[in-house]
């Protein structure tokens, strides 16, 4: 068994979407359990009209979901013959008929909460779930379309909940391992979930990777199969670094980190069921399912150059605390990570000295929620408009001389911050947010185009 994930990109289009059955086609013989993402931009689309009804915009909002509508129709069209007859059509109808009384609804109680997000978000992948389901039934394969919702058993942190683990596993076995055996190929929706009640959830951004390791280590696959517009891992963003270059493995440790400090390939959470099972996940262009792309696994070979990628964030804040003096140092330390704690803030970097708390976090984070808490403790600053750079490599703080060539790479920028040891995989720097498409470059150039 393995799982295939195919995220928005993958699936925008019928266009798309035929090259996704294909693939999905030729890996038949290894019984794939298949996780998909909504369609394109669907998801912000569907939010933002929920966000209209809320204010007042009913007419707004339904007219954005009449252009979703007849976007997923049109798409389907092309995928499926005389789809207006076919039990597909009568499905989707249904799901647009619910998101109209949501939309209505919304627009009387003139709020759009987090429990509303999420049972609007959630419409995304259930229509791109059932259109490919479509599609590859019209081609012949067995297919088992499954609601996400009644497997994905979760806590009610709505827009960010947290799998009710046991749960959750159990009912992915007993939906998902009979199809298997039956010769039939299950479809399901990333990203979304529902609490033991029935109110939909979802998993936060980009939770569909951590859908499909979650499966995946649920049923103890062979691989974790991602299939993205990219050629797999690079050594930084080659949208701001052109000659980038793809990263053929990392080991789990390193992918977690690169996610955490920035990089976009997964979801920060999705390494870990994979690894715990010890289950190699596999990063592949839909586009190109040729290329080799990534693999991610318990272990890999050090990179020669000792920095496997570089991450990057923009939009940090660097938030000072000053000590009152008025407890001792370990109450002060303790008293500003039990704010933070209290509040569910997780800060990228923390560095703390006697008197002095400095932490580099969010820029968009509700900063006013939680000042008055850290004002008790002493003064607070904050200065926006930062960024970090997080060299990450297996060992990195073990190979010497890997500060050295990274700070030597940007003598004329003021950092902020600085940590190495903190991991044993990384380090970072935080500076100001208008040097860094420069330090980027200079650093990446140090590390991975001195030979060429």
């Amino acid at each position: 068994m393995i799982v295939m994930k195919f995220g928005g990109s993958s699936v925008k289009d019928a266009v798309s979407i035929d090259r996704v059955i294909k693939i999905i086609q030729e890996h038949l013989p290894l019984n794939p359990v298949i996780v998909v993402s909504a369609m394109g931009k669907t998801t912000r689309n569907l939010l933002g009209a929920g966000a209209l009804a809320s204010e007042g915009k009913t007419g707004e909002a339904l007219g954005q979901l009449a252009a979703i509508e007849a976007y997923h129709h049109a798409e389907l069209s092309q995928l499926v013959e005389d789809h207006r007859n076919s039990p597909v059509f009568s499905l989707m109808a249904g799901y647009f008929s619910e998101m109209h009384d949501l939309v209505k609804g919304l627009a009387i109680l003139k709020e759009f909460s987090p429990r509303s997000q999420d049972a609007m978000a959630a419409y995304g992948e259930l229509l791109s779930s059932v259109i490919l389901a479509a599609g590859l039934a019209s081609r012949g394969v067995k297919v088992q379309l499954l609601d996400s919702r009644t497997l994905m058993i979760t806590d009610d942190h709505f827009t960010a909940a947290e799998p009710i683990e046991e749960t959750s596993q159990a009912r992915m076995c007993a939906a998902l391992l009979p199809e298997l055996e039956g010769g039939r190929t299950p479809v399901m929706q990333g990203y979304i979930g529902a609490t033991l009640a029935g109110a939909t959830t979802t998993l936060g951004f980009e939770g569909s990777d951590f859908t499909a390791t979650f499966v995946g280590a649920a049923l103890d696959v062979k691989a974790i199969q991602i299939w993205k517009d990219v050629p797999g891992l690079m050594s930084a963003d080659p949208a701001v670094i052109p000659d980038a270059q793809t990263i053929p493995a990392a080991t789990c440790d390193e992918m977690a980190e690169l996610t955490y400090f920035g990089a976009k390939l997964l979801h920060p959470r999705a390494v870990w069921p994979a690894a715990q099972k010890r289950i190699p996940v596999q990063i592949f262009n839909s586009w190109h399912p040729q290329d080799a792309g990534t693999i991610i696994q318990e272990s890999a070979v050090t990179a020669p150059q000792g920095v496997r990628s570089i991450a990057f964030k923009r939009g940090l804040a660097l938030l000072h605390v000053v000590s009152n003096r008025r407890q001792p140092i370990s109450e002060f330390m303790k008293g500003v990570l039990d704010v933070l704690d209290r509040h569910r803030v997780t800060p990228d970097l923390t560095a703390i000295s006697s008197m002095h708390c400095r932490l580099a976090l969010d820029a968009n984070l509700p900063f006013e929620r939680f000042l008055p808490e850290l004002h008790r403790l002493g003064a607070v600053e904050i200065e926006r408009g930062k960024a970090s750079i997080c060299l990450v490599g297996q060992g990195l703080t073990q190979q010497p001389g890997i500060a050295a060539l990274a700070l030597g790479a940007i003598p004329d920028l003021r950092l902020d911050l600085i940590s190495q040891g903190s991991s044993p995989n990384s380090l970072m720097m935080v500076f100001d947010e208008t040097h860094l498409e420069t330090g980027l470059k200079r650093i990446h150039r140090q590390f991975f185009e001195r030979d060429t």
